[in-house]
């Protein structure tokens, strides 16, 4: 996470334009906000409209048109940024401090478990979210982040033996669970219960640690990253609805996420072949589904230039907007 003079914002992707940092706003200060650090209250805003309209308003000049993705982003000139919040370093923090609250106690004894049983190195793993830069609340989540593709796979395979005893620290999420934040991601995203059910229930990314929700996301490691800005060019073709097999499944884990496809129908939008993949930079879209399974799925169409390997395809990108959504067929 990134934070200004005024906003904390959280940082999208691993490609960024020269000089700037694509990010979107997370807290904001407000004499009735429920966060507070310092002498000072913030809001948490939560769904991609309601941070729009916030940029609009009051940080217009952060709103810009950048033509490698073909989208209107949030793009904040490193020199605004006041702070860079390091998930690696503030874990490195807490295993010092000898004055952690009680979700500062259990984030890092959760750090503790997922290094021990998946023998990764304390480099590969941070804390984000809310504790990251000081604003949580004895309610929040708890938000681990890996890094490294193996460190990644790793961890994920050690979530699956915890949650598969009967007993233990980690718990998958029960049909209450699943309602409660069905409820609240509803309100930006447009799947039926039902189908959400069949998505979430079985993911390991999430759960309960402790009686309290955590959210691990897995990152690639910098050096595994051979895109450069401007290396691939993203054309925006309009909004499609897909029935697609998913033919690979490798990438599913990681924010961004990708699954490639294959036996692709277009069911409504832009009738384009040779679209390839399915993919996003929002977690909720992680672990969606498996390597033969059908699905159905509606998004923004992007038509990519890859530069590097003089090669096109057309890919669908999931996330910009309340409608869009991937689910089971």
């Amino acid at each position: 996470m990134i934070e200004t003079d005024e906003i904390i914002l959280d940082v999208k992707g691993l490609v960024h334009p020269p000089n700037r940092t694509v990010a979107f706003v997370r807290y904001s200060p407000d004499e009735k906000g429920e966060r507070k650090r310092n002498e000072t209250n913030y809001r948490k805003v939560y769904s991609l409209s309601e941070r729009y309209a916030m940029l609009e308003k009051s940080f217009p000049q952060y709103l810009v048109y950048d033509p490698v993705f073909d989208e209107t982003l949030c793009e904040v000139p490193n020199s605004d940024v006041e702070w860079h919040h390091k998930p690696v370093k503030k874990l490195q923090e807490m295993r010092s401090s000898k004055d952690l609250d009680a979700l500062e106690s259990k984030a890092l004894r959760l750090a503790e478990v997922l290094k021990e049983e998946a023998s990764v190195s304390w480099n590969a793993i941070g804390v984000s979210g809310s504790i990251l830069v000081g604003l949580h609340s004895p309610y929040s989540d708890v938000d681990p982040i890996v890094y490294g593709t193996e460190n990644c796979w790793r961890v994920h395979s050690a979530l699956e033996g915890f949650l598969s005893e009967s007993a233990g620290s980690f718990k998958c999420y029960a049909k209450e669970d699943l309602k409660n934040l069905f409820d609240f991601r509803s309100k930006d995203s447009s799947a039926d219960f039902e189908s959400f059910v069949r998505t979430e229930s079985r993911k390991v990314m999430q759960g309960k640690f402790l009686e309290t929700d955590y959210f691990i996301r897995f990152v690639k490691d910098w050096k595994e990253i051979d895109e450069a800005y401007g290396d691939i060019q993203y054309k925006n073709v309009g909004v499609a609805e897909v029935k697609a097999t998913i033919a690979d499944d490798s990438e599913a884990i990681f924010t961004p996420c990708v699954y490639k496809i294959s036996s692709v129908q277009v069911l409504n939008g832009p009738q384009a072949e040779h679209i390839e993949e399915i993919a996003s930079f929002r977690g909720r879209f992680c672990e969606q589904a498996l390597v033969g399974e059908s699905v159905i799925a509606r998004g923004k169409l992007e038509h990519v230039t890859d530069n590097r390997r003089s090669r096109e395809y057309f890919r669908l990108l999931l996330g910009n907007k309340p409608s869009d959504f991937m689910i089971l067929a």
